[in-house]
């Protein structure tokens, strides 16, 4: 039985898994078409989502929301998506909450009388719903399509991707800051693993980023760079919210070198293996939002992605001001300093002994 169960796995990640022939075969970049509002409606759990889960008949209340989200497009101020979610403990979302990018507000208990005004309150005339009270929420929330009915691709690799996502979280120390939830078909199926991330940027306003391609190797190097430090993984950018898919391929292309692989080096992936296994690099980054990029010591694990060093701009090279952002370099860089002049100190006063000795009368 357990052989069974090895081979059908195997033969997953083969077909419709990380190892899957597709992979990587296309360009992400601009593969989000554009929108400005990003909806979510917490609804039972994937298991139980049907293929078209807004066109249901047996699902009333996303089958409602979805209907009048389409009647009153033309009336909305911004162009508005939605997507389904499930609530999970650890997140505190339950049936019938919504959550709204990138207002993050939240309204709790959404019922199906109460859709269509719900929608022309807050997603037409863009004013508190006059049923309930906003509700301000905050962290990093991370959206995984295991939408498994719609396509065995996402019911594949997400789950073992929210999987990992909990197990950094874990180590990291950031179970009240960053969430991760299973959510519904994103578009764009062939670029499994899809995710979505929402957080306020350095600037405080909420971004949103697509990530295609992602496999459980990419996740720490989204933690590291994106949730810890607000910097975006090009290789993997689908799109992002309020933004022309022509304006993210554009920016991407200019950003990534010529001829770059969406996927990482995969003599790398080998050697290291799993990136728990990559060699620990001591210190470590502070981040965006308070955010830390290090892991618990105790756990014994990486406290960052080793990364091959590049030649030192003419900026790197000029000192700047610590700050919150500065990495734990600058401290050893000060240290080093400071036993450089004790050490400079203490040849000058060796000098001036041997000196005072020598002139001393016979």
């Amino acid at each position: 039985m357990a052989s069974d169960n090895l081979s059908i796995s195997v033969a997953n990640d083969e077909n419709y898994g990380f190892r899957r022939e597709e992979m990587y075969q296309s360009n992400l970049a601009g593969t989000v078409s554009a929108y400005d509002r990003h909806v979510f409606l917490c609804y039972k759990t994937p298991e139980a989502w049907p293929s078209h889960l807004e066109a249901s008949d047996s699902d009333v209340l996303p089958r409602l929301l979805s209907a009048s989200l389409k009647a009153r497009k033309d009336d909305l101020s911004v162009k508005t998506k939605l997507t389904i979610f499930s609530g999970r403990e650890e997140t505190g979302f339950s049936d019938g909450d919504v959550l709204i990018f990138p207002e993050m507000v939240k309204y709790r208990g959404l019922e199906d009388s109460d859709v269509d005004g719900f929608v022309d309150d807050v997603l037409v005339n863009d004013k508190p719903w006059a049923s309930r009270e906003p509700e301000v929420f905050t962290g990093s929330h991370v959206f995984v399509c295991v939408h498994a009915s719609r396509d065995r691709r996402c019911g594949v690799c997400g789950p073992i991707l929210i999987q990992k996502f909990e197990e950094e979280i874990g180590l990291r120390g950031l179970k009240d800051r960053v969430y991760v939830s299973p959510c519904s078909h994103v578009g764009g199926h062939k670029y499994a693993g899809n995710l979505i991330i929402y957080q306020p940027g350095v600037d405080g306003k909420t971004t949103g980023h697509w990530y295609g391609y992602v496999t459980p190797e990419d996740v720490s190097e989204l933690f590291e760079q994106h949730i810890a430090k607000g910097e975006v993984v090009e290789r993997l950018l689908r799109g992002q919210m309020g933004t022309n898919p022509e304006e993210v391929q554009k920016e991407v292309e200019q950003k990534l070198p010529n001829g770059e692989d969406t996927r990482k080096n995969k003599d790398e992936v080998q050697e290291n293996g799993d990136q728990s296994k990559v060699e620990t690099v001591a210190g470590c980054c502070q981040g965006s939002n308070g955010f830390t990029c290090c892991r618990d010591e105790s756990s014994g694990k990486s406290s960052r992605i080793e990364v091959k060093s590049k030649e030192p701009s003419e900026e790197d090279q000029v000192p700047k001001k610590a700050s919150k952002f500065s990495c734990c370099w600058t401290e050893k860089w000060e240290q080093s300093e400071i036993l450089t002049a004790v050490a400079v100190i203490g040849a000058v006063a060796t000098v001036a002994v041997a000196y005072s000795i020598y002139r001393r009368p016979g």
